[in-house]
Formats: structure tokens, C-alpha cells, sequence
């Protein structure tokens, strides 16, 4: 044990700028000790000990996160209880509201001021292993003469931060000796400890605190990316980092120099928030990378918002639409409908159909239908247009084909595909065209058809979809890195456009207003003219002409807009569809 006198000496020795040996965290510390906090190396201050009254507020004030991390911390006291090791955990103002430790040794733990209640702060116990802790934001070992207090000179403590899921530093856990070897190299493997339960301490407050959000965890190992990831964001609906662990923060910004929470996913990933689904622990492992927009590459696992609890009445009416199928739409019940179908489907291994123009989300809505099967494996697409052979699918992994456009493929390539098809049982077919099944009869073998087509889904033209607000409002946030707001009258131009090139072609108008608006705001002169084309005037039939008006609120002018005629056309084809307005 380092002598009161060699104690004191090494101090001054420090203080004047001396090479010691001592690390400059732990010499900086002791030059705080000193000239801000006025103490006095030589004294043996005892350990500072909170009321009973004062204890339990702070202990209250950390019930949820003593909550969260005792699982873990019972499990690292498992590991090293044997080596006599003494767990604390004190709360962002070095307040110890968490203890594990041998009972036999209270009264030395009391002594040393390892126990419940006890305050380590820097300005009232000097350098130590949690206020040096909270000084720094790092983690420290403080072993034996590190200490400034003569009367914590015995004691090795290693002690590592605990973020909260906004970044701020909420705890610190430490792992101490009451005596311990005398090389300071001897407390390496606390450190690895420590550090490893705090990322899982930070982990579970993560995923207890953003259940209905999305959270993207990842690791730069593919082997433990499902078991034990380095770190994990949580997302909203629109792509805005909400919540993150220190290790997202280190990931994503190894300088440190920008603010995450409040960032988009774009900003730091090659992906949107759209993409999530394609990440979900169906998806092999290994396929599962994600790239930065510096060049880095880490392995992603994407975990879908949980959906609230309802009452059992309420359950019976309503499906819970699974993963990324609850984010397709908002309230239109022509689209929630056939969600449910999708839903009841997904598990299945029928063959499907989704057909709608180009632009409304077709293979958006196969990705979500794939991942909304637990057994789901991998995701191959295979672009039809142009495809004269489909040999290289022969060795892809059993999992989902995705056939984007079927209506383009050739009578040689139709040949290729129906031999694929049956010589590979495993993959599931998902097949997307802008042609309806009747048209479809017309221009493909019906032997290949009747194996891609077990059931049809229709996804609708944006001019028919009720939802356009919420679609409106989910695009601007994702392309928006500021709030941006739309005038009344920005709003009631995009939801009377006929949009022929659909969500495809709302996201475009959208980006290009935000980039060329004013302050924050979006009006009529920033939205992008109207390309030329325009929908056929007349609708397929009476059902779309009810639907049109539905979506458009029964505005027969705004349904006309959206169908480039005249309002009496409007009035003249609903008397002839027998169609009134709603009282």
C-alpha cells in the first residue's frame, strides 16, 4: 500500500509537471482535486454518505433504470464474484442507488464507502473510478495511488458510463476491489466487463424506451449481430433518429462533431426508412449489410415497432397488420382490406399477384409481405424486362422470388422461368405487373400463369387512395431535414393532381419543394409543374368512380381535377352510376 508521505510526494511531483508514469486523465483529475475543489492529498476525508431521505429520492429517481439493468448487472456479479469483486451502481450524480457485494464484508464495503447511498463524486471523494467517470464521459480504471484520498488507496476501481437513449451520460457502473494486485494491467478484464454490460444495460433501455418505433441494430460482425450487437438507433415513421446508444454515436460519428438525434437515417446510411423491412431477421445474416455514406460497411437487424395493446372487443374488430404491411397505408379502407388479405397471406406459400400502375408501391408491398412470414429467408429480384434467362436463380438461397414485371417477359424467357419454377419448390413467388390477371391471359402461357398467380392484390392509383394526407405527411418528413410545413392551398393543389406517375411521382414533386421554398414553407409556386400526360379520363368502372370520390372526400371539383374533366362529367357519370352524395 502506496505510504502516506510517497502519496503526497507524487502529487506535487505530478503538479509540477514530473513524468510520474501516471496516465494525464488520472493527473488531470488530481490537478482538480487541488486547485478547484480545494483538497488536501494528505487528509483522510471519510466516505460521504447521503440521509436515508436523500438516498431514497435518488434511489426512486432511478427505479427504471435500476429495473432495466439488474438482470445484467446479476449476471457480470456472477462472473466475478469469486475474484471478490463489488458491483455499484450510482446515478448520474454519483450517488450509488444499486449494490452487489458479499454481505459477510458489509462493514469494510461501509468503511470504504462501497454501499448503498454512499456519494463519489470528484469535489468530495477526489479521483475515484465514478467521479472521474462522470468528469471524462470515458471509462476509467482508478487503481490503488490513483486515488487522491489517502483513505481509497487500497481500493482498484473500473467504472464505465451509461448513456440514455438522447445521449445524455444517466449512470455509472463500477467494479471494484477492496484490495487488489498491485499492477494496474491486472484490472483489464473488469474493463472488458464493464464495458460490455453497459452497452447491454444501454441496449435494454433502448429497446424498453422505442417499442413503437422502429430500431436498426448493428455490428461490424455478422456472427453477433442477432445474439449481441455493438449498437442500435431507434427510428420514427419518417426516418428521424429518435433514440441511440453511446456505441450508434461512436459508430456513426467517430469524430463526434454531429448531432444524431433528430438526423435522418439517409444522412449516415445508404437506405431510407422504407427499406427496414429488407433487414428483418428473416433475411440471411450475411446479406444483411449495411453501407455508410463514408464508405464503411457494418451488418444490420431492423425490428419492427410493436403494436399497442388493445382490448380484447377491440381485437376481435381489428387485425394487427404485421411489421412493415402496418406502415403501408393510413386510413383508407379499401387499402387496409386488402392489407389484411396480404397479411393472411404472407404466411402461406400460394403464389401471388400484385398488379397496379407504375408508381403505387408494388414491390414495396411484396418486401412487406415477405417479411410479415417468421419463416421468411432470402429476397431475390429478378427484373423481367429484357430477361432472356433465369439460369443464375438455380443456385440463389430457398427464400422469396420477386418477379418484377411479368407482362415483360419473353416466350423464351416464360420457357426459363416455368423450369426454374418447378425444379426449385423453395422459393416462394411474389410476381408484380402494371397488367391486370385478364390482361395477363392474353400475352402469357397459362401454364406458367397459373403458378404465378394463386391470389391477386390490387394496390390503387394514388388519385384513389383516401389516405393522401398521411401520405403527404410521411413523404415531406422523410425528404424534409427541417420541419417543413405546406400552406392550405400548397395541400389542396397536390391532393387535386391526378398524379399518373403515383407515390413515385408525389416524392419527386415533394423533394423538389422543399428544396425551393422559403423559410420552412411550402406554397403553390413551389410545387413542381404538372407533367403532360394526363389518366384516362374515364374510370374502369363505377366502383373506381365511387372510390375517387370517397378518396376525395365527395369534392366532386377536386375529383375532377384528379381526372382532368369537367365537374358536370363528374355529376353527369355518378347519375348514371346511381351515385349520391353521402348526408
Amino acid at each position: 500500500m502506496m505510504r502516506e508521505r510517497d502519496h503526497v510526494e507524487e502529487i506535487d511531483r505530478v503538479l509540477r509537471g514530473v513524468d510520474t508514469g501516471r496516465d494525464q486523465m488520472v493527473a488531470d483529475s488530481w490537478q482538480r482535486c487541488i486547485e478547484s475543489y480545494g483538497m488536501d492529498p494528505a487528509r483522510r476525508d471519510p466516505a460521504h454518505i447521503l440521509s436515508e431521505t436523500e438516498f431514497r429520492e435518488h434511489r426512486e429517481q432511478s427505479e427504471r433504470l435500476i429495473a432495466t439493468a439488474r438482470s445484467g448487472l446479476q449476471s457480470l456479479f456472477g462472473q466475478v464474484a469469486s475474484q471478490k469483486y463489488i458491483l455499484l451502481l450510482a446515478d448520474d450524480q454519483g450517488v450509488c442507488v444499486d449494490f452487489f457485494g458479499d454481505r459477510n464484508f458489509e462493514d469494510d464495503l461501509r468503511d470504504a464507502g462501497l454501499y448503498l447511498g454512499f456519494k463519489w463524486t470528484e469535489d468530495l471523494a477526489g479521483t475515484n473510478g465514478v467521479g472521474s467517470c462522470l468528469v471524462t464521459g470515458e471509462a476509467v480504471t482508478i487503481h490503488q495511488g490513483d486515488h487522491f484520498s489517502l483513505t481509497h488507496t487500497p481500493l482498484s476501481c473500473t467504472a464505465a458510463p451509461i448513456f440514455d437513449t438522447k445521449g445524455a451520460l444517466a449512470a455509472v457502473l463500477d467494479v471494484s476491489l477492496l484490495r487488489g494486485p498491485s499492477p494496474k494491467s491486472s484490472q483489464n478484464l473488469a474493463m472488458t466487463l464493464v464495458t460490455n454490460s453497459t452497452r447491454r444495460v444501454e441496449m435494454a433501455n433502448l429497446m424498453a424506451s422505442t417499442r413503437r418505433d422502429w430500431v436498426l441494430r448493428f455490428s461490424a460482425s455478422p456472427e453477433f449481430l442477432d445474439v449481441d450487437p455493438e449498437a442500435a438507433i431507434a427510428l420514427d415513421g419518417s426516418g428521424h433518429i429518435v433514440g441511440m446508444t453511446s456505441g450508434a454515436r461512436r459508430a456513426l460519428d467517430p469524430t463526434g462533431s454531429a448531432q444524431l438525434i433528430g438526423s435522418r437515417l439517409d444522412d449516415w446510411l445508404e437506405m431510407n426508412v422504407d427499406e427496414l423491412p429488407c433487414y428483418m431477421r428473416g433475411r440471411p445474416t450475411e446479406e444483411r449489410l449495411l453501407h455508410m455514406k463514408d464508405g464503411r460497411a457494418m451488418f444490420g437487424h431492423a425490428i419492427a415497432p410493436q403494436t399497442p395493446q388493445m382490448s380484447s372487443a377491440l381485437r376481435q374488430r381489428t387485425q394487427v397488420l404485421p411489421g412493415a404491411l402496418g406502415s403501408f397505408a393510413g386510413q383508407d379502407s379499401a387499402l387496409q382490406s386488402m392489407l389484411s388479405q396480404a397479411a393472411r397471406l404472407a404466411a402461406t406459400s400460394v403464389p401471388l399477384l400484385i398488379h397496379g400502375e407504375t408508381g403505387t408501391g408494388k414491390e414495396r408491398l411484396a418486401r412487406a409481405i415477405h417479411m410479415a412470414d417468421p419463416k421468411a429467408a432470402g429476397f431475390h429480384t429478378l427484373r423481367c424486362a429484357g430477361q432472356t434467362a433465369v439460369d443464375a436463380l438455380y443456385d440463389v438461397a430457398p427464400g422469396t422470388l420477386f418477379l418484377r414485371g411479368i407482362e415483360d417477359l419473353d416466350d423464351t424467357a416464360q420457357s426459363h422461368l416455368l423450369a426454374l419454377i418447378e425444379n426449385r419448390p423453395d422459393l416462394r413467388v411474389l410476381a408484380s405487373s402494371r397488367c391486370t390477371p385478364e390482361q395477363l391471359v392474353r400475352s402469357m402461357r397459362n401454364d406458367l400463369l397459373h403458378r404465378l398467380v394463386g391470389a391477386a392484390l390490387k394496390v390503387p392509383p394514388l388519385r384513389l387512395r383516401a389516405d393522401m394526407d398521411w401520405l403527404i405527411d410521411r413523404i415531406l418528413k422523410r425528404c424534409a431535414s427541417d420541419d417543413v410545413r405546406l400552406t392550405p392551398m400548397a395541400r389542396a393543389e397536390l391532393k387535386s393532381r391526378p398524379w399518373v406517375g403515383n407515390i413515385r411521382e408525389l416524392e419527386h414533386a415533394l423533394i423538389s419543394a422543399v428544396a425551393l421554398c422559403d423559410d420552412h414553407v411550402i406554397d403553390v409556386v413551389d410545387l413542381p409543374a404538372q407533367p403532360l400526360q394526363a389518366p384516362t379520363s374515364k374510370p374502369d368502372g363505377y366502383g373506381d368512380l365511387e372510390a375517387l370520390l370517397i378518396a376525395c372526400n365527395w369534392n366532386m371539383s377536386q375529383a375532377a381535377r384528379r381526372l382532368c374533366v369537367n365537374r358536370s362529367t363528374i355529376l353527369r357519370r355518378m347519375r348514371k352510376a346511381g351515385l349520391t352524395i353521402p348526408a
